[in-house]
């Protein structure tokens, strides 16, 4: 739903005051074409705003939508590939979605707390029966326990409200999306056992349905921090904006930080590295999200950076250097007090295994490992898929060799 937000001022129906409904992704499966929290809204008229698939469901999606503002019901659908009917309705790319239908019984307001697309927020929803929203203006501070909303949302009970917020606020603080089942509270006897009501034949109730809640975060850009105004900083520059990251290049030495090749980051800092993560780690600026590269190959400036950054809960850190460099920077670490287990999440030599050679090639090197290391480990190099491991995991030389020279033969020509 957040990605509809900043469309939803300008869309007609909404300006008219059209009763929608909102279908959102709320599960995948396999490759699909579109994420969980991806959603479309379809209006009375059969209007659509957004899209889910790219073409493949949607028709049976505006469909269900139709049928649900008549009714007034939610329903989940699940869309998956057909084989048996080339035409049937289903997603060719063999994945299988999920997809909840809600009408809004109030209108578009519901969602009103949100619209600014560059602000963080988060829309928790209650999928079952219960329905409702609770709008989140800063995910990464929200305390679920404190929250009378939250609370109202999933029913006021204390156990219920604590196991939401042990799922629902991870969510929130890595800017993801997905859903939260909740049991609903155990039922209780009201009163005491009397002799009364042991004798009354038994009452038939109700089986409690379980809570299903959805979670939607958007925040700012997670931070690239790459220390060393080099070549290497250079090209790794438009490749962490590429990703997406809000970059910050920092040096110590003000001649180099002040070169217009650093001029597409988001800020350039002229400062000791580990004086600069200390002061953005103290301001709140750093969070679990952050990536930092060591570039600097140099001990006077990543031995302080490194025992500052390891003491950090982040995505990614990352150090520059030969197999040699990184042994010795890692006997300085233990020398300086710094645990033997916090050495596990240093990348050195950073970036993966692929023979890369120029700042170009490392740049790509450092990025790949990346998006493997925020893929939380879900593809592992095989036997049948051996992959590409990271530096810091394999043996032998970093770089690979050159090709061999050629002998000239007759049928070469050099004119």
């Amino acid at each position: 739903m957040l990605d509809l937000m900043p469309s939803l001022g300008s869309w007609r129906p909404a300006i008219s005051g059209q009763r929608c409904a909102v279908a959102t992704i709320v599960g995948t499966g396999g490759s699909v074409p579109r994420p969980a929290g991806t959603s479309m809204m379809i209006s009375e008229h059969g209007e659509i705003l957004g899209s889910l698939s790219g073409g493949c469901v949607e028709g049976a999606v505006v469909e269900a939508a139709l049928e649900a503002l008549r009714d007034g019901g939610p329903r989940l659908e699940s869309f998956g590939y057909s084989d048996a009917d080339a035409f049937a309705v289903g997603l060719t790319c063999g994945g299988e979605l999920e997809v909840h239908i809600q009408p809004l019984t109030r209108g578009l307001p519901e969602f009103s707390g949100v619209v600014d697309a560059e602000q963080p927020a988060a829309i928790i929803r209650r999928l079952d029966t219960g329905g409702g929203v609770v709008m989140v203006n800063d995910p990464v501070r929200f305390r679920a326990m404190e929250s009378p909303e939250l609370a109202h949302l999933v029913g006021d009970h204390p156990a219920t409200v604590f196991a939401a917020a042990a799922q629902i606020e991870p969510l929130l603080q890595g800017g993801r999306a997905g859903l939260v089942r909740l049991a609903p509270p155990a039922g209780c006897i009201d009163g005491w056992v009397t002799t009364e009501r042991l004798a009354a034949p038994p009452r038939e109730e109700a089986e409690p349905q379980p809570i299903t809640l959805f979670v939607e975060t958007r925040l700012p850009s997670a931070r690239m921090v790459i220390f060393g105004a080099n070549d290497f900083g250079a090209a790794l520059l438009p490749a962490g904006k590429l990703l997406g990251y809000d970059v910050t290049v920092c040096d110590a030495r003000p001649a180099f930080a002040g070169q217009s090749r650093f001029s597409g980051a988001d800020s350039v800092v002229s400062d000791w590295p580990h004086r600069y993560l200390q002061a953005e780690t103290a301001a709140g600026r750093i969070d679990s999200r952050t990536v930092i590269c060591v570039l600097t190959h140099d001990p006077k400036f990543d031995i302080p950076l490194l025992e500052t950054a390891l003491h950090l809960n982040v995505a990614y850190v990352g150090a520059m250097g030969s197999r040699r460099s990184h042994r010795q920077r890692v006997d300085a670490l233990l020398d300086a007090g710094t645990p033997a287990e916090a050495l596990e999440q240093l990348h050195s030599p950073i970036g993966l295994d692929l023979g890369a050679v120029t700042p170009a090639e490392v740049a790509v090197s450092i990025t790949a490992e990346i998006i493997a290391e925020r893929g939380a480990g879900t593809r592992r190099p095989t036997l049948e898929a051996p992959g590409f491991p990271s530096l810091k995991d394999s043996t032998g030389p970093i770089h690979a060799a050159p090709p061999a020279p050629t002998t000239p033969t007759q049928e070469d020509s050099w004119t």
